[in-house]
């Protein structure tokens, strides 16, 4: 017997605590894609029970429902972002999660554990917040299965080239490893056999030999390499630029 589907959208205020207009939003999967983002950059993984897995959850049954399309973000988080703080207790850390200013998780953990993914051994990293780096593993989030193709490819190595600094792409890099996936994709032809996303990025910032936090021109610059290298000059909605660009706005959300 095939599973009923849902006779109306999963939304905001069926998930979690909130009021007002987001109580009445259908979750989508763009909202979902942003707080993994979020989540990855603070928790150094999603977990279960956090505000990116039930979003996650939600956003698929109502795309498979045919409610929302996959590239579809709710007012909410297009207008007013996401964010994930913390707040240091003796002994302890509460991380709080926000949707356009209302909170949709609460978390304790011990204080023991570190607040944000620690930097790779492999470089330095510059300023705070979310880095380049750790916007290139959230892509393994939230396209991890997607192939490689040369618009994929020609992002990473500009987030490559601004997180670093240097014009040349690394030997061994997140880059290097990217264009070769595409080369090869580009001439396989079943798609189970080609290179996917997360095979390059789950482990980027061990990749770059320097780090640093995404900006907003950072975000820009991915997305105009990723655009003049696809055929129909658009980005991936939940690709590396989109990653970058989420990023960047989780930042400077932060600094202000």
């Amino acid at each position: 017997m095939s599973q009923e589907q849902p006779r109306r959208p999963i939304k905001y205020g069926d998930v979690f605590s909130v009021e007002g207009e987001i109580a009445e939003m259908a979750v989508a999967p763009r909202d979902a894609a942003l707080m993994q983002t979020a989540e990855n950059a603070m928790l150094g993984q999603i977990q279960k029970g956090t505000a990116a897995s039930m979003m996650q959850s939600a956003a698929e049954r109502n795309e498979k429902g045919g409610f929302v399309g996959h590239d579809d973000m709710a007012d909410v988080a297009a207008g007013q972002g996401v964010s994930i703080t913390e707040t240091n207790l003796p002994g302890r850390r509460i991380i709080t999660e926000e949707i356009g200013g209302q909170v949709v998780g609460q978390y304790s953990q011990p204080s023991s554990l570190q607040s944000l993914a620690p930097p790779s051994s492999h470089g330095e990293v510059k300023g705070g917040g979310i880095t380049i780096g750790e916007a290139l593993e959230a892509t393994a989030l939230t396209a991890g299965k997607k192939p490689v193709e040369w618009s994929d490819a020609a992002a990473i190595q500009a987030a490559e080239v601004r997180a670093t600094g240097r014009i040349n792409i690394t030997p061994g890099g997140v880059a290097a490893a990217a264009q070769s996936a595409a080369t090869i994709n580009a001439r396989t032809t079943r798609d189970e056999d080609k290179t996917k996303l997360a095979d390059i990025l789950t482990d980027a910032t061990a990749k770059l030999p320097a780090d640093k936090q995404v900006t907003r021109k950072d975000a820009e610059g991915v997305a105009a390499a990723e655009m003049r290298n696809d055929p129909m000059l658009t980005t991936h909605p939940a690709g590396v630029a989109a990653s970058v660009a989420a990023a960047a706005r989780l930042n400077q959300s932060n600094k202000n």
